[in-house]
């Protein structure tokens, strides 16, 4: 028996269906018999569905942006309309405050930023062959504290564990960032197991995560929380949805997970059952060599001072004016781009 073989048919009409096809023999008679089901109006109510869907996740994603980038901007600029204020008044006490506050406004603002750059995995990366098992060792005692007394931390380092070639610091922020998740599932406490493995996956297991087959290593966070249901998992990384109650969470830290090992070469996949836990697991390439344990030693010294010419390029004014601003002792050329 021939199943499942899709081809696309010119109809009398003109228009093009698409049919799938299934050839059964007849043992008797050495005949075989072809039946042809047409898939175009199933293809097309998928495609609408599927459109539909991506709609949806662009009016979450810009619906949550706005929400958090008014919010956002409301800080900047209400504090520095206060400034402006006191100063026209004469009033020069407590402007540093002011200051502080719009500058923390605008760094969550930068923060923000990251984490969509991360989620549509356009962030700069600037891969490391990098010892996974180190770096989680490193991480340890800030786990511990982030996640308080009245949950259980342990870490399984797998024996041997190859190189992978990633960004350090990235995968540092999911890791802390999903601790902090699973201690928020886990209101009367629990335990949380971070473990690292190497992975050979063939052609099935490949497929089942999305993975080309090959030489993997794993990280995978487990809780005993409450757990996810099946919706819950298909959204989970989707950016600005969330669980939590308004104000106690922006829903990028999967979607920022999920960005980072994408751009990396990876995937993610969550298990999860109601009332038993959760396990999410970052699956990164291996790396074909030694992980560096160095930084910055061949970087070269840069000079208290200098002169010459700047060129300040940029489709904004306002950055354009910090620079000119800001540079001091050269000859300054802006233009716009």
């Amino acid at each position: 028996m021939v199943t499942g073989f899709v081809d696309h048919v010119l109809a009398s009409d003109g228009t093009t269906r698409t049919v799938m096809w299934t050839a059964v023999s007849d043992v008797k008679s050495n005949l075989f018999y072809i039946i042809g089901r047409d898939l175009t109006d199933q293809e097309r109510i998928e495609e609408s569905l599927r459109q539909t869907q991506k709609m949806e996740a662009v009016g979450q994603l810009t619906g949550g942006l706005a929400h958090d980038f008014n919010n956002l901007l409301t800080g900047v600029m209400g504090n520095l309309e206060l400034l402006q204020h006191r100063v026209a008044k004469g009033r020069i006490d407590d402007l540093d405050r002011l200051v502080l506050a719009a500058q923390g406004a605008g760094r969550r603002a930068a923060s923000l930023t990251q984490r969509l750059l991360a989620f549509s995995r356009r962030q700069t990366l600037d891969p490391k062959p990098t010892d996974i098992n180190r770096l989680i060792a490193g991480l340890e005692d800030l786990l511990r504290r982030t996640i308080g007394p009245e949950n259980t931390l342990e870490i399984v380092g797998a024996g041997g564990l190859w190189t992978a070639n990633i960004n350090a610091g990235q995968l540092e922020n999911p890791i802390l960032n999903l601790c902090i998740n699973v201690r928020d599932a886990m209101p009367e406490g629990g335990r949380i197991t971070i473990e690292t493995a190497n992975k050979w996956l063939d052609d099935r297991s490949g497929r089942e995560r999305d993975l080309l087959p090959g030489q993997y290593l794993s990280i995978c966070v487990t809780d005993t929380g409450c757990g996810m249901d099946e919706h819950t998992i298909e959204r989970a990384f989707e950016p600005f949805f969330t669980t939590k109650p308004i104000g106690q969470g922006t829903g990028l830290d999967l979607s920022m997970i999920y960005g980072f090992a994408r751009q990396s070469g990876g995937q993610v996949r969550i298990y999860s059952e109601v009332g038993i836990g959760t396990t999410l697991c970052i699956y990164l390439p291996r790396y074909s060599g030694d992980a560096s344990n160095k930084s910055g030693e061949h970087e070269a010294a840069l000079p208290d001072s200098c002169s010459g010419t700047v060129l300040i390029v940029d489709d904004e004014a306002t950055i354009r004016d910090l620079g000119r601003i800001d540079i001091h002792r050269s000859q300054i050329m802006a233009a716009a781009r």
